[in-house]
């Protein structure tokens, strides 16, 4: 499967704001963003200023969105496609899709310091979805789904590390979460408002219907 194998800060950098991919690293000032000399875009032509154009605008959108959750160009169109096709806004719907996926509802829970951290936990069969194991990290959760850790792993030592690391992180008013029992439960499919992602996913729309 492809997958991105270059530094990760390198995409903070050029998208100019924080995506979150380091982990705790991320709230350092070891972080690429906090040091003035590599703000810039990396690259050859990192420091030069351009006129971004309307296409530009789009492309950025789209492409932050994609590093923001992990995806990949195929199923992220995918994911539009699908979007496309419900009933609503279909820019909402698109988040809306993105943050059901069974690693970032990990990642929400504070079970990982980075939505890599908690694919990686996903595929490793930490987790199962209303008693069912589940280690596709694109599984798409409902409403009413109980989120659990399985009794194997409940004593991990590295999962214990990350809570104490997550223990401030907020939790989306959509899921509950119980880190007692290490489960969650998905009280409703997320809206707009609960998505605090900064993006204008309306520009992703007009990119995608060209």
């Amino acid at each position: 499967m492809a997958r991105y194998t270059d530094a990760s800060c390198r995409l903070c950098r050029r998208e100019g704001e924080k995506l979150f991919l380091k982990g705790t690293r991320c709230y350092t000032d070891k972080c690429a963003l906090s040091r003035p000399k590599r703000s810039y875009a990396p690259g050859q032509h990192g420091m030069a200023k351009k006129k971004q154009s309307e296409y530009c605008l789009q492309l950025r959108e789209k492409q932050k969105t994609k590093r923001y959750y992990g995806v990949l160009e195929k199923q992220f169109h995918g994911y539009f496609e699908m979007a496309n096709k419900k009933k609503g806004v279909t820019g909402e719907n698109l988040l809306a899709i993105l943050e059901t996926r069974l690693d970032n509802v990990v990642y929400r829970m504070g079970l990982g310091s980075s939505r890599a951290e908690a694919r990686q936990f996903v595929r490793h069969g930490f987790f199962t979805v209303n008693g069912k194991a589940v280690n596709i990290p694109s599984y798409l959760v409902s409403a009413n789904d109980v989120i659990e850790v399985t009794d194997k792993y409940k004593s991990n030592d590295r999962l214990a590390a990350i809570m104490e690391v997550t223990a401030g992180r907020a939790v989306p008013a959509w899921l509950s979460v119980d880190l007692e029992k290490l489960t969650a439960t998905v009280v409703a499919l997320p809206k707009r408002e609960d998505i605090d992602f900064p993006v204008q996913e309306h520009l992703i729309v007009e990119l995608y219907s060209k």
